[in-house]
């Protein structure tokens, strides 16, 4: 990536590096979002006796590390491999590609405006990570329509661009939540009356609900939102309002979170 963090890590941060120099009891690595140099000692890539250090670490291999601790006087960055758990690899992983993926967006801003990339990050890139932290942080904003582009002191031709490339290559964030409704009704008219108040609970938010069936007398309510807030709310004030529609016709209802 072009862009590197300014000044150093903080202890215990976890960290994407690139694998060096390896040596008997030591690894070198670079630290790819701040361009420093930092160390693993061999106790620290792995539990247990280490025989040959490189059966963990390979030259120009990424690995996820965590921050042990740091001398800035004499620059001097250990870090530990062993002790980063799975999930702290994966999200790691995954925030860097998504940091990647903005920086390219950046990039093609800068090419339809005739901008080096960094020229762009001077303009706009940098006052977005100096408020945000990260690039993707403030994209889903845009997509969102929630950027400021004039707090940020973004130039006019930037933000409508960056804009323009975002809501083009990012789609918005969407979470699903489900939960089964059970309806019944013991009248002559009893699957008109199940019919209506299905079509009560769609007709609730139609952009949100999808309602498919199960298995008399359960059908499944899915509920899609931009977060899990936003979906429980949907999902809550619609069974509510399905249970209250249903005992109105004198049917049993009941609804079970999934």
């Amino acid at each position: 990536m072009f862009y590197k963090k300014p000044d150093y890590p903080e202890s215990d941060d976890i960290v994407l590096c690139t694998v060096k120099k390896i040596l008997p009891h030591s690894t070198f690595v670079d630290l790819d979002e701040y361009g420093k140099e930092a160390m693993i000692h061999i106790s620290e890539i792995a539990a247990g006796r280490i025989r040959n250090i490189r059966d963990y670490v390979r030259e120009n291999k990424k690995v996820v590390c965590k921050v042990l601790n740091i001398d800035k006087a004499k620059g001097y960055i250990d870090l530990s491999l062993r002790r980063v758990n799975q999930a702290q690899r994966i999200s790691k992983v995954k925030e860097f590609e998504q940091e990647q993926k903005a920086e390219k967006i950046l990039e093609d801003v800068g090419k339809k405006l005739k901008m080096d990339l960094k020229t762009i990050y001077e303009k706009a890139g940098y006052n977005i990570i100096n408020s945000y932290g990260n690039l993707t942080s403030f994209f889903y904003d845009i997509v969102n329509d929630k950027a400021d582009f004039k707090k940020l002191n973004i130039p006019n031709n930037i933000a409508n661009t960056l804009t323009e490339i975002v809501k083009e290559k990012i789609k918005p964030i969407e979470v699903s939540i489900t939960g089964i409704l059970k309806l019944e009704s013991d009248a002559s008219n009893g699957i008109e009356l199940i019919k209506k108040t299905l079509e009560h609970v769609n007709n609730f938010n139609k952009n949100a609900i999808k309602i498919t069936y199960v298995g008399a007398p359960r059908y499944r309510i899915l509920v899609k939102a931009k977060d899990y807030k936003t979906a429980e709310s949907i999902l809550r004030e619609a069974s509510l309002s399905a249970l209250e529609f249903m005992k109105k016709l004198k049917g049993k209802a009941e609804f079970i979170r999934a």
